[in-house]
């Protein structure tokens, strides 16, 4: 976790894009790690399908692999390489993929700690992009997490923030665990300031970001999803309605900030959670359950959820942007579990 100064340093933060701090963040990692290597497909041609991985190849040679089409193979190998003292990073060009790999993901990945006592690490960092709104269609549009965190034994960690991809990264980095870290093309040229630590800042696990505080209602929301509610939090607050905003940044079990998320509930009363995955795949039900059997003696109302349509994605842009998580929804939410009128 170095502190490049063409990038930024302790004293001078820098600001830098979404995309620039999933590229750096890598690149950090090939280069002070040697044991580290970067498996997947067309990852080492001309930046990825997302171009987060530019220069990338040239800067590694012979470290960030193109792999043939075979998800169950590299995720195979990367789980004998950890196994071996190796610190093997794969992508999945895009989540729904990952359906091809669940044997080696969830059968060996997720459980080869329990298996083997403890005794040996599973370091292995799985990446992969949510590529909703570019028409791509339904088989390459899902959002995984609610798939991974079915899965004892996975990290899953959803950044928001550039700052929070780096530390997210990092602490992924420093883990035993396998961690999955998902980010979504929406994001990529959001921009935001690196803490004074740079790229050694680490996000730690079970701690969430306060968004934006409040006194009405807390809205727990995470990824391109977050940056919506944002926007619809702002306008409600010229209207009285202080929701505070609660970016969990980790999402499985073990990792959920549940102390922070139940801290604020117990301050506003009130719970929404507001996520862009179809409704059968989302992390909110799961989120409740987290957070039981403490929340109902804090909550003067009932939980709500906001998601996307349970519907797949449409390759018709309109059709697509009307089955994800809509403005509208998220307002008439906040407005319902803060207990006043539209």
């Amino acid at each position: 976790m170095s502190t490049p100064t063409d990038v930024t340093t302790a004293a001078e933060p820098a600001m830098m894009s979404y995309r620039e701090a999933v590229n750096a963040a890598i690149d950090d990692s090939l280069a002070e790690d040697p044991s580290v290597v970067f498996l997947g497909e067309d990852i080492a041609n001309e930046g990825g399908v997302f171009k987060t991985n530019a220069g990338l190849p040239e800067k590694h040679p012979g470290r960030v692999i193109n792999t043939p089409i075979c998800e169950n193979g590299f995720t195979g190998a990367a789980l004998g390489a950890a196994l071996a003292g190796m610190h093997p990073v794969i992508e999945f060009m895009y989540p729904d993929f990952v359906l091809e790999a669940c044997d080696q993901l969830f059968n060996h990945v997720a459980k080869s700690r329990y298996m083997y006592g403890g005794d040996h690490d599973v370091p292995v960092i799985a990446r992969t992009q949510i590529a909703r709104g570019r028409g791509y269609g339904p088989q390459h549009s899902a959002d995984p997490a609610g798939l991974f965190t079915t899965y004892p034994g996975w990290r899953v960690a959803s950044p928001t923030t550039p700052a929070d991809y780096v530390g997210c990264w990092n602490a992924a980095v420093l883990s035993r665990d396998p961690v999955l870290i998902i980010d979504d093309h929406r994001l990529a040229k959001t921009t935001g300031i690196l803490p004074a630590a740079g790229f050694d800042h680490v996000v730690e696990l079970g701690v969430a970001r306060t968004v934006r505080p409040g006194r009405d209602v807390t809205v727990v929301t995470w990824g391109y999803a977050a940056t919506r509610v944002f926007e619809v939090v702002s306008s409600l607050a010229e209207h009285g309605i202080e929701a505070e905003v609660i970016d969990p940044r980790w999402l499985d079990a073990a990792s959920f900030p549940r102390a922070d998320v139940l801290g604020s509930v117990g301050r506003t009363g009130a719970i929404v959670i507001a996520e862009d995955a179809q409704h059968t795949h989302s992390m909110g039900a799961r989120i409740l359950d987290y957070l039981q059997p403490d929340l109902h003696g804090l909550l003067r109302t009932a939980p709500l959820r906001v998601t996307g349509q349970d519907a797949y994605q449409p390759v018709s842009k309109p059709l697509e942007a009307f089955v994800h998580i809509q403005d509208d929804d998220i307002r008439v939410a906040i407005i319902a579990a803060a207990g006043k009128d539209d």
